[in-house]
């Protein structure tokens, strides 16, 4: 768990899995994004009469959102607190890998109903995954926050707009991680299970001093990356995926885009085929599931 991605010649020793699910692919499974700009980042809408932000170097910010009241059903959803792992460094790349377990996280923004699609076709599988959430996005979909968390999943900080942190300047990088903080322990009672930088997973010195003032031990990584927020082919990302799985991967995918929702079941299908278990990251790293998934009501 030395945050180190795996190496691609690791592909080899998956060959007859990747062959496998290479075969199924080639038998009709893969489809494009589709037309309008699919293919591309999903945008973060924002509702009318939201204000233009300032940043602390002068220059215009983000657009923000005002402050968001949560409604009774969201406000009851119960999120895990953030929990060091002693003997881990930092940046948890992956888990153990003794153990027949993975962890799939996704990005949270994105379309909601295809946000919706995807929780629901990981439940339909039996996986709980980790869904690391852009704030402004919530902030849009608040009951999001209790659908994850409902769902026996759990939720996480990915910045509060999704911009490049390595550009910002410290105080306004810090109130990128702070405000979703702030935004998730308003809607769940926590400031969420995990921090994921954007619009990478890597985490510079910097970066891993102000997770750690804004209240995350840790900030969680991955050995796998998916890729799937520049793909149009279903096939595309399940090879990528299915190449580089194995015993305790971080697997990085996106919510809310339509072709990381068609790859969902292929992908679920493989883990499944391969003995593995989709769990949540703190699952993954030893938490008993029953306190990583448990929600009030």
């Amino acid at each position: 768990m030395d945050g180190h991605r795996a190496p691609m010649g690791r592909r080899n020793a998956l060959g007859a899995g990747a062959g496998a699910l290479a075969a199924a692919l080639a038998a009709g499974c893969a489809r494009s994004d589709g037309a309008g700009g699919a293919g591309g980042p999903a945008a973060v809408t924002r509702p009318p009469g939201t204000s233009s932000a300032t940043t602390a170097s002068g220059t215009p910010g983000p657009t923000v959102t005002a402050a968001v009241t949560p409604s009774p059903a969201a406000s009851r959803a119960a999120a895990p607190a953030p929990r060091a792992f002693p003997g881990l460094p930092f940046r948890i790349a992956h888990g153990p890998r003794d153990r027949p377990r993975v962890a799939l996280t996704f990005d949270g923004r994105g379309d909601p109903d295809l946000a919706r699609a995807a929780l629901a076709r990981c439940e339909q599988a039996g996986a709980h995954v980790t869904v690391l959430v852009v704030g402004a996005w919530l902030a849009d979909h608040p009951g999001l926050a209790r659908r994850i968390l409902d769902g026996g999943h759990e939720i996480g900080n990915h910045t509060e707009h999704h911009l490049d942190l390595a550009s910002l300047d410290e105080r306004a990088a810090y109130e990128e991680i702070a405000a979703c903080a702030r935004r998730l322990r308003r809607l769940t009672g926590s400031i969420g299970a995990w921090f994921r930088p954007s619009p990478t997973a890597y985490a510079s010195p910097l970066l891993q001093r102000l997770a750690q003032r804004a209240g995350y031990p840790h900030v969680l990584g991955c050995d796998v990356e998916s890729l799937d927020h520049a793909a149009t082919r279903v096939a595309t990302v399940t090879r990528k995926v299915a190449g580089e799985l194995r015993n305790g991967s971080v697997v990085e995918l996106s919510l809310g885009r339509p072709v990381t929702v068609d790859a969902l079941p292929l992908l679920l299908a493989e883990i499944g085929r391969r003995g593995l278990r989709a769990v949540t990251a703190t699952e993954l790293l030893g938490r008993p599931a029953a306190d990583v998934t448990r929600t009030a009501r």
